[in-house]
């Protein structure tokens, strides 16, 4: 079985993104959908003394735009998530290992939001030990725009004979229609990792910089034991 995961570029995503990345023998960055305002490509969630802190990347969009094609704002924000995540993050014990080469990535002059968040998720991917290909729908030459015959041509560009979905596409994929393409269809099915954190109570479902600046190296497993694929 070859198994591939599709999934659009999401800005410093959480840990369960880096899941299906793990247990995939090749992960597509869907960048080739349309942009949707207040979802997770443009923004993410830290741990501050005061709770959950959002991190957002101001862009510039005008509806229909691609993922590709959104455009980052000509404002002053990198300076102020750093600062954000260096503060709350200090005394984090691992911070000191991954946090230069994420900052040397806040500091480029990005202009495009898709290659700001691919380049963050290949070096989170790598930080991570995520082995399986990453690679670009908009590189995979043209394919449907019907939503789940997009995801059955992409597997097959890459000879895949199975698709892991995220657990919410139970709700509308059709499971009859990777049949007759003879492809297999997976869910993923994962429960938040629970680890050390600073700043009092627990708190799930943040960017996955969380789990790397307190736990290092467990990170990796802690994130591919969080669940599994199932039918």
């Amino acid at each position: 079985m070859k198994l591939i995961t599709i999934h659009q570029p999401n800005y410093l995503p959480w840990s369960g993104f880096f899941h299906k990345w793990m247990i995939s023998d090749a992960f597509i960055i869907l960048d080739t959908v349309q942009y949707h305002k207040n979802e997770w490509q443009n923004r993410n969630r830290i741990k501050t003394a005061q709770g959950a802190q959002w991190l957002t990347v101001p862009v510039t969009y005008r509806f229909p735009q691609t993922i590709q094609e959104v455009g980052i704002a000509s404002k002053p924000w990198t300076r102020k998530q750093i600062a954000a995540i260096e503060q709350n993050y200090a005394k984090a014990p691992y911070l000191d290992q991954y946090w230069p080469e994420l900052k040397a990535i806040f500091e480029q002059p990005w202009e495009n939001l898709c290659a700001l968040n691919v380049a963050m998720i290949r070096t989170l991917g790598k930080m991570l030990a995520c082995e399986a290909p990453l690679l670009l729908a908009s590189e995979m030459g043209d394919i449907s725009d019907d939503p789940t015959l997009r995801l059955i041509e992409l597997c097959k560009v890459l000879h895949g004979t199975a698709y892991l979905s995220g657990s919410e596409g139970r709700n509308y994929l059709q499971p009859s229609t990777f049949q007759d393409a003879n492809i297999e269809l997976y869910f993923q099915q994962v429960e938040a990792p629970v680890y050390p954190q600073l700043h009092g109570d627990f708190i799930s479902h943040l960017s996955v910089l969380d789990v790397l600046f307190h736990c290092g190296d467990t990170a990796i497993d802690i994130i591919r034991n969080m669940g599994d694929k199932t039918p």
